[in-house]
């Protein structure tokens, strides 16, 4: 096989010459197309692919590698061309090694040398470690060959600061000529250098001890020469030191013996913290002291400040208070050094309350609901002050999108507009923030120990960060079990189904029948994100907060669920909401209204759908999915369902009181007559152009807004939907043709036979007989009914009808077992005005029963019978000219479409 390009061809290299890894560039012929076919690279036998850089057809830049040839070609491999050739060769020139003291003109590479003092390589500097002559005699180089040492000692080295150090390879290559007595030299220079290094550092030492017992007498000395100066000076600073003791202990005396009455003093008047700093001085200066008095003294001191710690205690776990008064007594009881763990305790206790405000909040409302008061609890008045301001947006309420009695506004009476289970949510959450914040501020003040003094963190801080550590798993408790009471006090109120039979009684309670309206569901829905995003805002761990999130992930299906299952409700009352009034389309309003209610409750569902940061979506689960899905398309059969009952009820029970037309549509004939009044064939006309409708644009919009708010299953939803819509139309369409065409047909064969007709006698035809003029004014008929409703429907209907009369007629002719020549002239010339007249709505079908009506009949043998029959046909067409025209115009719009 021809390859489609030449093969590469080397024609220069630069450098020709170098050591291994030197960089070259390759110059040439059909050197590739591109990196991906360069396949092979070789300098002199080595493979250098791994190293090459192809940079164009002409050009590759490459290292050479170790090669076992020292010259050689340079060959080129490509997919495209093959192997190729080279015209040039490069040379490999084998690396000299530099000592560091050889003169070179180059820079010599920076190496780890051979450390032989620790037998390990260390990068230190090189002429302590490499002399010229380890061996102290004269070098005399050999001329042995260098190729044939390193075949003679593959893998070792003449360098001995190497790990691959060869004695015998050094020893050839600089003493191949020494003589054995200068090689025994060399051996005893080894030895004694090796002396040398062992007896330095004791020498040293030795010969410097004199010096050193001379510098331990000079400075001993000096000492004793210091004493002597400064004997004096320490004298007088003694006897300054005891006068100024002997005025500090009667000082002391004063402020120990009045300070029990201070301390009560202070305490009426609530300076605690003088008390204190009065404490702590008689702590230091009498605690431990041995003299009788003032052990007595001190001991009264100790008795009022453990009446003190019991009367902070007992304000510290006061509830309720701010968090401000709680750090106070904190502190106080910390620097009284108070038994126990106070910060701890007041933790406790905060927590204790705020689950007792909880359920009190929920008794309250079970009350008011009863009717016995019990809203307006005093332990449920809390100040607003005490929330915080990144709270405050809560105090806002969503606005509600739909009903007039869901106003963003709030008044004084939209509390006792707002269910009762509402306002118990609302109320909750907002005790909830009101307490939660300063309760997460106590802990992390006690983590942190910015509720202790300084000297009491610095006396209890390792004491204290082991009992932080006990702490955390209980504070975690603490919290959880406060976020667990909060949502399962709301599921008791929203979802009482979640709570366990156990858990009833406590969280639950609540006696309503009636189930929340999607709007309010979606209501507490915002107000629990609200108040998930506070919590978060307070830095609290996620993991705490997981329940409201499930919680907040119930409530949204649940609130689909039930606005789907009050959607279906709406829908069932849209057939009482039907007027008739039929516009210029054939429609009512009435899938109109259909569309308008399910896009409102989509859209209250936008908010309810959507995933805020850190929820799963409402469809994760299959279950939830496949429930939704069926609710959407029960939605949508109901609304069949609902046409179907328009289509089917008795006259007596339509109100057209009302029923008017679109007077502006010219295609409406005749007068309209105050007591018009629909019939059961014009009802199921609006509902089969309400069908259709429904089929070309309802239903596809519902898949979109569907698709728009993320539902699943939306191929479900319409499939199933449009087969039940099709399913109704169909059979209302068939109700409605039976109802036309079978008088139609009925009253073709007596027409056909009246006045005792036979075709084998009967006299030449004069033209069309009256009895299809009957029957084409009756298709007329239903040509203006259906016109009059939908324009579309007219040749659905129309095509059906004509089916069924050709059919009839087809069948008749084949009946009859002989024509005469006028019979058969007279059956043909009523045959094509038929056809001739509906051509415009012919079908296969109803072509096809022509045609076979026509081959019944006997052709005619003479051009007189045709032209007769010609003359007859437009005569008719001439005299029912009138009558016709809908066909005709029928016609032309079908041509213009």
């Amino acid at each position: 096989m021809s390859r489609l390009r030449q093969p590469p061809l080397v024609t220069g290299i630069s450098p020709n010459e170098g050591i291994p890894w030197t960089k070259v560039i390759i110059r040439g012929e059909n050197l590739g197309t591109g990196p991906t076919d360069l396949i092979g690279l070789t300098i002199c036998g080595h493979n250098c692919l791994l190293t090459a850089e192809w940079m164009s057809a002409s050009k590759i830049v490459c290292r050479v590698g170790q090669a076992k040839n020292d010259k050689g070609d340079i060959i080129v491999t490509t997919k495209s061309g093959g192997r190729g050739t080279s015209t040039v060769s490069f040379k490999l020139l084998k690396p000299e090694k530099i000592g560091i003291l050889d003169q070179s003109a180059v820079w010599v590479d920076e190496m780890n040398y051979y450390d032989m003092r620790t037998d390990r390589n260390k990068g230190i500097p090189p002429l302590s470690l490499r002399p010229a002559n380890p061996l102290g005699i004269d070098i005399e180089k050999s001329k042995f060959p260098q190729k044939d040492l390193e075949m003679l000692f593959p893998g070792m080295s003449a360098d001995f600061t190497s790990e691959n150090f060869s004695a015998a390879w050094y020893l050839i290559e600089n003493h191949s000529t020494t003589s054995f007595e200068q090689l025994k030299m060399a051996v005893t220079n080894l030895k004694r250098q090796a002396n040398k290094k062992s007896e330095g550092s004791l020498a040293y030492v030795k010969g410097g001890l004199s010096t050193f017992f001379e510098a331990q007498d000079a400075l001993s000395g000096a000492s004793n020469t210091a004493d002597t100066l400064f004997q004096e000076v320490l004298g007088r600073k003694d006897k300054a030191d005891s006068t100024r003791n002997a005025l500090n202990v009667l000082q002391r005396f004063k402020f120990l013996f009045n300070l029990p009455l201070n301390i009560e003093r202070n305490i009426q008047k609530g300076d605690y913290d003088v008390v204190i700093n009065d404490y702590e001085k008689a702590k230091s200066l009498f605690g431990k002291t041995e003299v009788q008095v003032f052990k007595k003294y001190y001991a009264e001191v100790e008795t009022r400040i453990e009446t003190l710690r019991e009367l902070l205690l007992d304000k510290l776990l006061e509830t309720p208070s701010t968090l401000h008064d709680q750090k106070r007594y904190i502190r106080y009881l910390s620097d009284l050094h108070a038994p126990g763990d106070p910060a701890w305790q007041c933790i406790g206790a905060q927590h204790r309350w705020i689950l007792q405000l909880m359920h009190s909040c929920k008794e309250g409302y079970i009350q008011d609901l009863k009717g016995t008061p019990g809203l307006h609890s005093p332990m449920l008045d809390l100040d607003s002050d005490t929330r915080p301001l990144v709270l405050g947006h809560l105090s806002q309420t969503a606005s509600l999108k739909r009903g007039s009695s869901f106003q963003s506004g709030r008044d004084d009476t939209w509390r006792y507009k707002t269910p009762h289970r509402v306002a118990f949510v609302e109320k909750l959450t907002k005790l909830v923030l009101s307490q939660l914040p300063n309760f997460w501020k106590l802990w992390i003040s006690y983590v942190n120990g910015s509720l202790f003094s300084e000297t009491a963190e610095k006396s209890g801080q390792i004491e204290r960060s082991k009992n932080v550590r006990q702490r955390q798993n209980d504070f975690k408790k603490m919290i959880q079990e406060v976020m667990q009471c909060l949502v399962k006090l709301i599921r008791g109120a929203l979802l009482p189904l979640s709570i366990p039979e156990c858990g009833v009684r406590q969280y639950g309670g609540w006696e309503v029948k009636s189930e929340l309206s999607g709007q309010w569901l979606a209501h507490v829905i915002q107000t629990i994100r609200l108040t998930y995003e506070s919590l978060t805002a307070l830095e609290i761990p996620n993991d705490m907060l997981q329940t409201i999130q499930d919680l907040i992930l119930d409530l949204r299906v649940r609130c689909v669920m039930v606005t789907l299952q009050h959607t279906a409700e709406e829908i069932k009352r849209l057939a009482e909401k039907e007027d008739w009034i039929v516009d210029n389309e054939g429609l009512t309003s009435l899938p109109c209204q259909f569309e308008q209610c399910i896009i409102h409750s989509l859209q209250s569902l936008k908010g309810v759908v959507e995933c805020k940061p850190g929820e799963a979506s409402v469809f994760q689960q299959p279950k939830t999915q496949e429930e939704v899905c069926q609710l959407s398309i029960n939605i949508m059969q109901i609304f069949i369902y609902c046409l179907e009952q328009l289509s089917t009820k008795p006259d007596a029970d339509v109100d057209t009181t009302h029923l008017s037309v679109d007077v502006s549509s010219p295609d409406l004939f005749g007068s309209i007559h105050e007591d018009f009044s629909l019939t059961s064939e014009q009802r199921l006309l609006i509902v089969l152009s309400n069908c259709c409708y429904l089929e070309r644009h309802t239903f596809l919009n519902m898949a979109e807004h569907f698709e728009k708010h993320n539902f699943q299953g939306i191929e479900k939803i319409t499939q199933v939907s449009m087969v039940s819509l099709k399913e109704l139309d169909q059979r209302l369409f068939e109700n409605y043709i039976e109802l036309k065409a079978d008088p139609i047909v009925g009253s073709l064969e007596p027409g056909i036979y009246a006045g005792y007709f036979d075709w084998k006698d009967c006299l030449p035809p004069t033209g069309v007989r009256n009895y299809l003029k009957e029957a084409l004014v009756n298709i007329i008929a239903v040509h203006a009914e259906v016109f009059t409703i939908s324009k579309e429907l007219v040749p659905r209907v129309l095509s059906k009808v004509v089916e069924a009369v050709s059919e009839e007629l087809s069948r008749l002719m084949q009946c009859v077992s002989s024509f005469s020549k006028n019979g058969a002239l007279q059956a043909r010339l009523e045959i094509c005005a038929l056809r001739d007249t509906v051509a415009v709505h012919l079908t296969p079908e109803s072509k096809s029963s022509f045609k076979q009506a026509l081959e019944a009949l006997p052709q005619l043998s003479s051009g007189a019978d045709k032209k007769l029959l010609e003359e007859l046909l437009n005569k008719f067409k001439s005299s029912m000219h009138l009558q016709l025209t809908c066909f005709q115009a029928a016609s032309s719009t079908m041509m213009k479409t």
